[in-house]
């Protein structure tokens, strides 16, 4: 009769037990495939759709390897701490632009010059393109063809600067560091290692937006620009922007957005023509360092993958949005970055 009594008992907890197991995401996220589980709570679920229905809510912010959830306090206050470790921003001695006209977003798409001026005044290249993150990034920027359904044809030297970009931002700069023990704390990265071909492959990793060629990356379509059906595409960085108005190729025009910020790092949304090619709202963090730029996008897109994502940067709220790409992968089902850049209002 013990037997009997207990046996049952037993019996039943086991099962409830595997039953809230085998439905829900709790405890779960990122775990290996097992067919026995009723749903899933890996990075290949979505694919296959079978994912747990508490999949989104716990594991989507996760992040790419699984790893304990990370709330929106702790990504302003890591954003916070990137955004004070930022040595290598310009000061306003080194970088002085010239914003001129604001428009009303209403009229972002009337193609009209406002501005009679260029939108970079001064800038102190001598300083800051010396810095190996700066050099690294410039030695990165002409390595693409701007139009998509143009294969990319990366080169073995052109592999090398990938390498360096990453090295120099991530491992070589206290705030790249400071975004790996973030994400190794959180349980995301087992090592730096791991981080930093994760960094490689979902932003340098090449994809096809157009004439099944593989045409575009992360990296080209944010930092470089890219055209598409007769448009600027991507375009999310103020270095590019400052190389091409300085050699005649873009025209800056107006302006829809300036953040609240008073010093560098700024935000702005802009309007310019690019070679003949329009970009009715190109926003960018304007005199911040490559890896700044860099650490807040892959933070944002690691955590926050398809999102907008909540920043704060000294008290001010700046909102990322990035966007995943859904139609190929890399490694264990991994998503490459279509894009990430400021949502600006």
């Amino acid at each position: 009769m013990k037997v009997i009594a207990v046996l049952p008992l037993c019996v039943t907890l086991i099962c409830q037990g595997y039953s809230t197991g085998a439905k829900s995401c709790k405890d779960r996220c990122g775990e290996k495939y097992n067919s026995q589980n009723e749903c899933h709570c890996n990075s290949k679920c979505t694919q296959y759709k079978n994912c747990c229905s508490d999949y989104t809510d716990l594991c989507d912010n996760a992040g790419a390897g699984g790893g304990s959830v990370i709330t929106d306090a702790e990504i302003k206050g890591i954003s916070e701490t990137l955004y004070t470790l930022d040595s290598n921003k310009a000061s306003a001695s080194q970088l002085n632009i010239d914003p001129q006209a604001l428009v009303p977003n209403s009229q972002t798409n009337s193609q009209t010059d406002l501005s009679s001026r260029p939108f970079f005044r001064y800038l102190d290249e001598t300083s800051l393109f010396s810095r190996p993150t700066y050099s690294a990034l410039l030695a990165l920027l002409d390595n693409y063809h701007r139009m998509t359904g143009q294969a990319e044809d990366i080169s073995p030297q052109q592999l090398v600067e990938q390498e360096t970009f990453i090295k120099e931002t991530m491992s070589n700069t206290k705030l790249g560091r400071e975004l790996f023990a973030f994400f190794y704390n959180k349980g995301l990265y087992a090592s730096e290692e791991e981080f930093l071909q994760d960094l490689k492959m979902m932003w340098f990793g090449l994809y096809s937006r157009s004439n099944n060629k593989n045409d575009s990356s992360g990296f080209e379509h944010v930092f470089a620009g890219e055209v598409k059906g007769g448009k600027v595409s991507g375009f999310h960085n103020w270095i590019q922007f400052y190389l091409l108005e300085k050699k005649g190729q873009l025209n800056y025009y107006s302006h829809s957005f300036n953040g609240p910020w008073t010093t560098y790092p700024d935000v702005l949304g802009m309007q310019f023509i690019w070679d003949g090619y329009f970009k009715q709202l190109g926003s960018a963090v304007i005199g911040s360092s490559p890896e700044f730029d860099f650490a807040i996008y892959s933070l944002c897109y690691i955590t926050r993958p398809g999102k907008q994502c909540r920043l704060s940067l000294g008290g001010n709220q700046l909102n990322i949005q990035t966007y995943t790409w859904d139609k190929s992968f890399y490694g264990d089902g991994k998503k490459f970055i279509a894009s990430a850049y400021p949502a600006t209002p």
